[in-house]
């Protein structure tokens, strides 16, 4: 192996986590010791996200094999980038190593896996070996026998989850004066501004902006173009007159959200934040009045990722709807209070139940892969249990005429080694923020309950 480089030896959790990882460490090598290809020859099998990523692993294993030819596995096989995978910043130019011994480590698999990287040290003294791991306990390990152990992170969208894009900025008190050359005009009801951004004001589409106080003003950002942004005045949807199916917004970021939600330039809109908050119930409302009232889309459809906060109740019976109802609490409870009309006593409820129930479809998550959604109002909630990949795979199902709305609470995140930084929620505000169709709002303020809101501060 040649001087001047690291040896990152990675466990199998990293490949399983993320196949292309093989690629992801520039001029560095890799080592893959013969209990990774065990364990991840273990869980190919399945329809599984685990089981697909092992798969792709054991595939570019592969084609570095046939591509180096019989006697270029003792040589350390030449890590090319795979064709038709981004790797972004990426470009490997190291070496990929296989442990060639045997009977390193004994006992679990991690011990195994941990005395083939120690050996490999001892093998290799004069170039610095680090093991990748996403298993904590691993990392200990290593750490006492003094061998350096690092999460992968190369997945991450941001180094600090407090720097994420939180959809809404306030307003200096001198905004107005401070933009002299602003120019503002009405157009079909609606109160649009155009000015130059100052340096400071370094703004997104879509964003919401805010003026508190006395002259309150709430504002959302239309387009940056040539220098120039495009505001537009927004709707007061806490005016009972402009409740969005019976839902009138009981703070600010309530008002963006139903702001964007109800806008049908915004083909994809991201609501973070904690529980209460009402990211669920507002999404609904804003559905059901344009799938029923306006007639946008064909039908809401509600998925979300299963993963289990207890024990698993296991195989559950019936039809794919009926298999996911258990994992729908928040949509009934919802749909609860948006069909309870205080007209019509038992019998319109429940003609109103039957009417939406018609058009509010659950699915799950497991056969989205090859569906296309055409004019759907599709609801993905529990979105920070998915992987980067995963938010991929839906996101890529939307058709013409499809909005997807993306609901999640970073702080309740079930999925192992997903972090608030490597979320597929997290990554999809970061990477969407840009986009002249795509909005995100961060809603802080519980209005659950009173209880709720001491509990979500106290506990």
């Amino acid at each position: 192996m040649s001087r001047g480089k690291r040896i990152y030896a990675l466990d199998t959790n990293v490949l399983l986590h993320d196949p292309t990882a093989l690629f992801r460490f520039e001029e560095h090598d890799v080592f893959i010791p013969m209990k990774v290809l065990e364990e991840l020859d273990e869980k190919k099998n399945g329809s599984s996200e685990l089981a697909r990523n092992a798969r792709q692993a054991s595939r570019f294993f592969n084609e570095l094999i046939e591509g180096a030819g019989r006697n270029g596995i003792k040589g350390g096989l030449p890590l090319r980038n795979p064709g038709g995978v981004s790797l972004g910043r990426s470009d490997a130019r190291g070496k990929l190593w296989f442990q060639s011994t045997s009977g390193n480590g004994h006992g679990s698999p991690d011990n195994q896996i941990l005395g083939a990287v120690l050996a490999l040290r001892e093998a290799q003294p004069d170039t610095p070996v680090v093991l990748v791991s996403k298993d904590i306990n691993l990392r200990i390990k290593a750490g006492i026998q003094n061998l350096p152990a690092e999460d992968y992170e190369n997945d991450r969208a941001l180094d600090d989850f407090a720097l994420l894009f939180a959809g809404h900025a306030e307003l200096p008190e001198n905004f107005w004066p401070s933009h002299p050359e602003l120019r503002s005009w009405a157009e079909r009801g609606r109160t649009y501004y155009e000015l130059t951004p100052h340096k400071h004001e370094q703004w997104y589409p879509q964003q919401c902006l805010y003026l508190p106080g006395e002259n309150s003003v709430e504002l959302r950002v239309l387009s940056m173009h040539e220098g120039q942004a495009r505001l537009v005045l927004l709707d007061d949807h806490s005016h009972s007159n402009h409740a969005v199916w019976g839902i009138s917004a009981r703070n600010r970021e309530q008002n963006f959200a139903l702001n964007v939600l109800m806008d049908p330039e915004v083909d994809f809109v991201t609501l973070l934040g904690t529980a209460g908050t009402g990211k669920t119930l507002l999404a609904l409302a804003a559905g059901l009045a344009q799938v029923m009232d306006q007639q946008r889309y064909r039908e809401i459809i509600m998925t979300r990722a299963t993963v289990s906060v207890g024990d698993d109740i296991g195989f559950l019976p019936g039809t794919e709807e009926e298999k996911m109802t258990p994992w729908m609490g928040a949509l009934t409870d919802n749909l609860e209070v948006l069909t309870n009309p205080e007209e019509g006593g038992s019998w319109g409820r429940a003609a109103t139940n039957d009417l939406i129930t018609s058009r509010v479809k659950v699915r799950s998550l497991s056969f989205m892969r090859g569906r296309t959604f055409l004019n759907r109002y599709l609801i993905l909630d529990e979105a920070q249990n998915l992987t980067p990949k995963q938010m991929k795979t839906l996101v890529t199902r939307a058709g013409p005429g499809t909005k997807i709305v993306a609901l999640g609470n970073v702080e309740q995140i079930d999925t192992p080694y997903l972090t608030e930084t490597n979320s597929g929620l997290t990554y999809a505000v970061d990477r969407f923020k840009a986009w002249q169709h795509s909005a995100h709002i961060t809603l802080r303020r519980g209005e659950r309950s009173r209880l709720a809101d001491f509990a979500s501060e106290a506990l």
